[in-house]
């Protein structure tokens, strides 16, 4: 059931990366996406490369990499849960 309330990717999304600090709350919300919903979302994509980088004391942020090597990525400073699951979808759906 998790998995059919998550998204799918978009076939031009090659993959995707979150990083996160480990314990600083600007990454509440990603901690919490990542508990709450990361099964979910790999359960619905199952053979996409979905990269979780912790490391101190950085700004959360998540990163797409689309077809011919364009990236792009937004902040998730300060976002709660949802907000960081919009996030994603937005990042995941984009054409």
């Amino acid at each position: 059931m998790a998995a059919k309330s998550a998204v799918r990717f978009a076939p031009q999304l090659k993959e995707l990366r979150i990083h996160l600090c480990q314990n600083s709350p600007s990454s509440q919300g990603v901690r919490d996406f990542i508990v709450k919903k990361y099964i979910g979302l790999k359960l619905a994509n199952p053979k996409f490369p979905i990269l979780i980088r912790e490391c101190s004391s950085i700004q959360p942020k998540a990163w797409a990499r689309y077809e011919m090597g364009k990236e792009t990525s937004i902040s998730l400073a300060n976002l709660n849960e949802g907000e960081v699951a919009a996030s994603i979808e937005r990042l995941a759906t984009a054409k």
